[in-house]
């Protein structure tokens, strides 16, 4: 189970991430039917290579990706089976995971899903213009969660990254430089 965790926890989050990628794609091929102006084509460079930074690098690399990997090596050390079972769930921090964490899990969600939302009655070009940002910050972030992967299965992986797991906000990710109190897993 441990394992089946680990893996699970982590391609979870990767397919969650590819799926929206592939939904948004071809909103930007649609770009294609528009004759863009120089303004246009000025704002998506400006927004693709903000969202790259913001979303990709800020959000994915320096916050989302490490930690998703930390959480799924917990669960790879040895938790509950239930915790396996709802993996993607809890390397994304919606369960087992202290009260901040959830709020901030749950307000990016809606933040998101708002945003998608408004998208939906954007026009295009602009429609478009705003998904190739996004779908570049998605894969940024989808090629980070592997970076991070990767560095587990390698051995490499020096990160000391907080689990945000409920009762201690010290814990970090086993075998940094803190390891879990075995007593105060689920």
């Amino acid at each position: 189970m441990r394992l089946l965790g680990f893996y699970w926890g982590i391609s979870g989050v990767i397919a969650f991430l590819l799926y929206a990628v592939l939904r948004l794609g071809p909103r930007i091929l649609d770009l294609s039917d528009y004759t863009l102006s120089p303004l246009h084509w000025l704002l998506m460079v400006g927004f693709v290579l903000w969202m790259a930074w913001a979303e990709g690098y800020k959000g994915f690399h320096r916050g989302f990706s490490p930690r998703v990997v930390a959480r799924a090596r917990y669960l790879r050390s040895g938790s509950h089976p239930v915790l396996s079972l709802l993996a993607p769930l809890f390397c994304m921090g919606y369960i087992h995971s202290t009260r901040k964490r959830k709020i901030v899990s749950i307000v990016l969600t809606s933040a998101i899903v708002g945003l998608v939302m408004l998208l939906r009655i954007t026009p295009q070009p602009w429609r478009g213009i705003i998904d190739a940002g996004v779908v570049t910050g998605l894969t940024i972030g989808t090629g980070s969660l592997v970076y991070f992967w990767f560095q587990v299965e390698s051995g490499s992986w020096n990160h000391p990254i907080p689990l945000d797991l409920p009762g201690s906000d010290k814990q970090e990710d086993p075998g940094t430089s803190e390891t879990l109190n075995r007593s105060e897993q689920p």
